[in-house]
C-alpha cells in the first residue's frame, strides 16, 4: 500500500513562503536581519548568564557554535553579550525604577531582553530608539511569556526618555499638535 503522490500531497499542509510571518505572527528566519539574529543569540547567551550563572567566556564560544550564528552580526552580538554582562548592575539600576515588582520576580527572558534594550539605547546610538523598542518587543513575543512583550514595552518606554531624550524630543517636535 503505497501512497500516490496526490494522496501524500493532500495530507501535507500547503507550502509557506520563506519570508514574512509564521502562523503565530513571528518573523520567519529568512526575513530576519543579521542584527535581529545577533539579538536572538545574545538573548540566549544572557539567559545562560542569568539562569546558569555561566561565565561569559564560556557562553560566547558555545553560542557561536550554534546553528545559524554565521548569519548573525557577530560584532553586534559581542557588544550585546559582553556589554550587558559587564554592565549588568548599571543596566539593572536603569531598569528597576520602571518596574512594578522586584527584579527577582521578572522572568529571566524578559530581564535579558530589557538588558538588551537598555544597552542598545545607551550605547548603540546608530539604532533609532523606536527600532530598539520594536526589536525588544519582537524578542519578547517570540521567546517570552504570553504578555511579556507588553511589560517589556512599558519598561523600555519608561526608560527611553532618560537614555534618548534628544531623539525623543526631536520626534515630538516633528508631530503636528
Amino acid at each position: 500500500m503505497s501512497d500516490t503522490p496526490s494522496n501524500s500531497a493532500a495530507k501535507r499542509p500547503p507550502r509557506q513562503s520563506r519570508t514574512g510571518l509564521t502562523a503565530t505572527g513571528a518573523r520567519k528566519a529568512a526575513s530576519k536581519s543579521n542584527r535581529t539574529r545577533a539579538r536572538e543569540f545574545a538573548l540566549q547567551g544572557l539567559y545562560q548568564s542569568l539562569v546558569g550563572r555561566n561565565a561569559v567566556d564560556d557562553i560566547d564560544p558555545f553560542t557561536r557554535d550554534l546553528a545559524g550564528f554565521s548569519k548573525a552580526d557577530a560584532v553586534h552580538f559581542d557588544a550585546l553579550l559582553h556589554g550587558c554582562v559587564a554592565e549588568a548592575e548599571a543596566l539593572d539600576a536603569l531598569i528597576t525604577p520602571a518596574l512594578d515588582r522586584p527584579m527577582s520576580e521578572i522572568s529571566p527572558i524578559e530581564h535579558a531582553i530589557m538588558w538588551i534594550g537598555a544597552y542598545e539605547m545607551k550605547h548603540c546610538l546608530d539604532v533609532p530608539w523606536r527600532v530598539v523598542l520594536n526589536e525588544c518587543i519582537e524578542l519578547a513575543k517570540e521567546f517570552g511569556g504570553t504578555d511579556g512583550h507588553k511589560y517589556v514595552n512599558g519598561v523600555l518606554n519608561g526608560i527611553a526618555p532618560q537614555l534618548r531624550a534628544i531623539e525623543i524630543e526631536a520626534e515630538r517636535n516633528k508631530k503636528p499638535v
